[in-house]
């Protein structure tokens, strides 16, 4: 969808695009001037500073590259002439592993991002950051309206996250047992608490209890409790987790992992609602609502004869599954600024605190999140504790050293979507016909059937791509 050129910040920029590839910076070329941006590019870094004395540029977009020796000198001498224009550098994964103090030490560079780019999706972030500088446009990190807060326990404005959590009102007001399934860090145990407090049992306790963090021979005891002299070392009588929890709500956390033989008095006291001490006579009774989260496909589990069929569809009342983080992309930026911020207050800092930069934020909405919110949680701490002291925002080149993983998998298994603009693989003796009908309707992919963007790209006139369509029958 194309924009509407009068009204976007990008209209009234002038921009000089500095990289040695030349289909990249079509590529961006063409989506800056979609924005209805004036757009110059040059190859050659030597003529970047001639274009830059005559002072008309406000935005530099420039491509770093391994021995780059250039770009800091650059920098000063685009700042000299214009103080308030923006400067842009760019680079992938394989030229920060080798030229990371150099780029570290670039100064006055007003964000950094990450190759593999979208080239439309990089206008929109220049042209929401621009605005952002004069007042014209909200911040990327911030985005209040949408922020949706369930007591002080969820932050989410993605609608995956909507859809899911939109019934949790009416399950916390039931009192029926509750299956939360998702990855490690997905944050079970925290919609756990947000229906135990909006229930009518939040007076009571809330008593967690990870199923998998205990041996085999001690969970029983530690559920259920143990009457003075049951086993050896029972010097005392010891209340279990369901006595402790009775009038509140127990969370049985990685149930998946409890032994079989677990199961069956699970099930019993889910059944009755009473217990029996290790050791006791005499059964108790608890009245306790039961949430039950696990990381496992426990529906696998129970044909593999892993978890009780019967356990499993008593807990299964309910239903709550949580998607990944990377599968709610919308609730990184905010998630990442709290957890930052939190962090920042930690560590006893007084706001205002440094903010996340959109090329940051484009970098953290590329990773895998294996861990999901606990692992951005944990990254953003790392980063607060170690950023240096007279940055006022963070910038990719603060991310990057603390994400080993992330780079080591980039590097190693690169995969179709790494890449700039889209490609085609063409055999070795195709004829030349057929690879410019390839290159053609790729191109035309690319840009969704826009024959002047297409003929820009391939830098031929829309008369001669127009022939070539009726030439190939290309619709």
């Amino acid at each position: 969808m194309e924009e509407n050129k009068a009204t976007t910040t990008l209209a009234r920029m002038h921009i000089l695009i500095v990289d040695r590839e030349a289909l990249f910076a079509r590529a961006l070329q063409d989506a800056f001037e979609n924005y209805g941006a004036n757009v110059e590019i040059l190859n050659e870094v030597d003529d970047a500073f001639k274009y830059l004395n005559r002072g008309e540029f406000n935005v530099v977009v420039y491509s770093f590259y391994q021995g780059d020796t250039n770009c800091q000198y650059l920098i000063d001498a685009f700042k000299k002439t214009k103080p308030k224009g923006l400067f842009f550098v760019l680079f992938d994964i394989n030229t920060f592993q080798r030229e990371q103090a150099i780029i570290e030490g670039l100064s006055d560079v007003d964000d950094f991002f990450i190759r593999p780019l979208d080239a439309y999706k990089f206008a929109e972030i220049l042209d929401t950051f621009y605005g952002e500088r004069n007042g014209l446009s909200r911040s990327l990190t911030v985005v209040e309206p949408y922020v949706h807060q369930l007591k002080p326990y969820m932050l989410f404005r993605s609608p995956v996250m909507k859809r899911v959590l939109s019934h949790l009102p009416r399950i916390a007001s039931s009192d029926q047992t509750v299956l939360i399934s998702g990855e490690t860090g997905t944050g079970k145990e925290l919609v756990a608490r947000a229906i135990h407090m909006l229930s009518p049992r939040a007076e009571g306790p809330f008593v967690s209890i990870n199923c998998g963090a205990i041996p085999d021979g001690l969970i029983e005891g530690e559920l259920f409790g143990h009457e003075r002299g049951a086993f050896t070392g029972a010097l005392r009588t010891h209340r279990g987790k369901f006595e402790i929890a009775t009038g509140g709500t127990l969370f049985l956390d990685e149930i998946g992992d409890m032994p079989l033989h677990l199961q069956v008095k699970l099930l019993r006291v889910l059944e009755e609602g009473t217990i029996y001490r290790l050791g006791a006579e005499e059964s108790i009774n608890v009245d306790v609502r039961v949430i039950a989260a696990t990381r496992r496909d426990l529906k696998r589990d129970v044909e593999e004869g892993l978890f009780r069929d019967d356990l499993y569809y008593r807990l299964n009342v309910l239903r709550i599954h949580l998607p990944p983080l990377r599968e709610r992309i919308e609730d990184i930026p905010m998630l990442a600024l709290y957890f930052l911020e939190r962090a920042f207050n930690e560590l006893g800092l007084l706001p205002p605190y440094p903010t996340l930069s959109p090329g940051t934020i484009e970098l953290l909405e590329k990773l895998y999140w294996k861990g999901n919110v606990r692992e951005l949680r944990n990254l953003m701490t790392r980063v607060a504790t170690l950023l240096p002291q007279e940055s006022s925002k963070v910038l990719p080149v603060h991310i990057l050293p603390h994400l080993d993983e992330f780079i080591e998998t980039f590097h190693r298994n690169p995969s179709p979507s790494q890449i700039d603009v889209p490609g085609i693989f063409i055999p070795l003796g195709t004829p030349f016909d057929k690879i410019e009908e390839m290159v053609i309707r790729e191109t035309l992919r690319y840009t969704n059937g826009n024959r002047t963007r297409a003929a820009k790209l391939l830098n031929i006139s829309v008369r001669t791509i127009r022939r070539k369509l009726k030439q190939y029958n290309i619709q």
